[in-house]
């Protein structure tokens, strides 16, 4: 299976072309805001790297959020582009299946007896993004659509293990089942997309749309404001 990874949720962007099960060619780095600049010419490179051209390719996978506003909107675009101009299929990844597979290919899950866990990804704004898994016949399923909610508020009961960029913003209990720190990485996208494909799953470009959990990407000026004059200490005296 040849398929292309574009992973931009976050502020990595990360490229991965794989053409066998053993040969992966990638492009991975945290650029923060400037993943534009090098999406396209890191994909370029990977098919070059591979003496393909993009028509021969079996499909394009992304992932489609939830995530950072404008990293999950520029990763959709560049896959619809390439894959109208190519003509391939597109396969739709959610941001925490990706990091659910990374945890469960790295190993270290094995240690644990009980096979429930959580993704907790950072969602800024005080928020987070989770979704409970289980393991089934080696390979994490996700048990309900992802969620936002406070920190604070998430239920571990059952839970045997947590992993995800927003593990730190929880409290100490959450904190302790923390599985290791693991970042948003086409490579995962990759994983999730070949058993896609195996499935059959893989769709026509036009159905391709972001995932949006949350409507409100950013706080009002006035919102800021109100935040800043919070944390001003009260006057003494």
């Amino acid at each position: 299976m040849r398929i292309l990874a574009i992973e931009t949720s976050s502020s990595w962007c990360s490229v991965a072309l794989g053409l066998t099960q053993q040969k992966i060619l990638q492009r991975h780095d945290d650029v923060g805001s400037t993943a534009s600049q090098y999406l396209l010419p890191w994909v370029q490179t990977l098919l070059q790297e591979a003496q393909l051209e993009l028509v021969d390719l079996d499909a394009i996978a992304v992932d489609i959020g939830p995530g950072a506003f404008t990293g999950v909107r520029l990763g959709v675009a560049c896959a619809q582009g390439l894959a109208l101009g190519a003509n391939l299929p597109v396969l739709s990844v959610v941001s925490l299946d990706s990091i659910a597979m990374q945890a469960v290919q790295s190993g270290n899950y094995q240690s644990h007896d009980n096979e429930h866990f959580l993704v907790i990804l950072d969602a800024r704004m005080g928020e987070v993004y989770w979704a409970k898994y289980t393991m089934q016949d080696g390979w994490p399923t996700r048990l309900a659509e992802p969620q936002l909610a406070l920190p604070g508020t998430l239920d571990t009961q059952g839970i045997g293990w947590v992993v995800g960029s927003g593990v730190v913003l929880c409290n100490h209990a959450i904190q302790a089942l923390a599985h290791g720190e693991i970042n948003a990485n086409a490579l995962g996208i990759l994983a999730c997309a070949k058993q896609q494909l195996i499935a059959g799953l893989q769709h026509d470009v036009r159905l391709l749309k972001p995932l949006y959990v949350r409507n409100k990407v950013a706080f009002t000026s006035a919102e800021r404001a109100r935040s800043k004059l919070s944390e001003k200490p009260l006057a003494t005296g």
